[in-house]
């Protein structure tokens, strides 16, 4: 039985198309008798990378209350990424890049000995077995162009992390009529029954 991590992060709640999208995974999961654990980044966000965070992280000593707060929550985290065969997460593009809410969820994962370490060839990733799937919608056509500037970041920390198995949905022109949204949502929904 597979266990699957679902990482929504739109700010939309109900009008989000990546929610809508990674609800059909859920549900096709589900369907298969997956574990599945979910976690919704915008609706609770997780705390924004500061100094005293990114200390605690690296394994100090001498912790506020707050350190040791955050240092348990990035426990608590990568529990569950290590625990994933398929980790799901959806990616809308907010001005060209991925939401701020997700972006907290990585820099809470990617710790030093813990999820990654550096070796005299580079860094290894220590999380294995775990393959992803990112879904990603996107108000204009962006895909295999400058302005993606998304995908090849997601890509290079995951496999940072050692997760190089990496599948990607994509949802674009979905500002520039109804005609394409509806087109471009079907062919997602179509790639997602394809990948479950």
């Amino acid at each position: 039985m597979k266990n699957v991590l679902m990482l929504k992060s739109s700010i939309l709640g109900g009008y989000s198309s990546s929610s809508a999208l990674m609800e059909k995974l859920e549900q096709g999961y589900k369907q298969q008798g997956a574990t599945i654990t979910s976690r919704d980044l915008a609706a609770e966000p997780l705390p924004v990378l500061t100094g005293d965070i990114a200390l605690a992280l690296r394994g100090s000593d001498d912790m506020s209350e707050l350190q040791k707060q955050a240092v348990a929550l990035s426990d608590r985290l990568i529990e569950e990424l290590k625990a994933a065969d398929v980790l799901v997460m959806a990616a809308p593009m907010y001005n060209f890049s991925i939401p701020t809410q997700l972006k907290n969820w990585i820099d809470m994962v990617a710790r030093a000995g813990v999820t990654f370490k550096y070796t005299e060839q580079g860094a290894v990733g220590l999380i294995e077995n775990t393959k992803a799937i990112i879904v990603t919608t996107r108000g204009g056509i962006h895909k295999d162009s400058a302005s993606d500037t998304q995908i090849p970041y997601l890509k290079l920390v995951l496999g940072f992390l050692g997760i190089k198995e990496v599948e990607v949905v994509y949802a674009e022109a979905l500002n520039m009529g109804e005609q394409f949204a509806k087109e471009q949502m079907e062919q997602a929904q179509e790639q997602i029954s394809s990948l479950i």
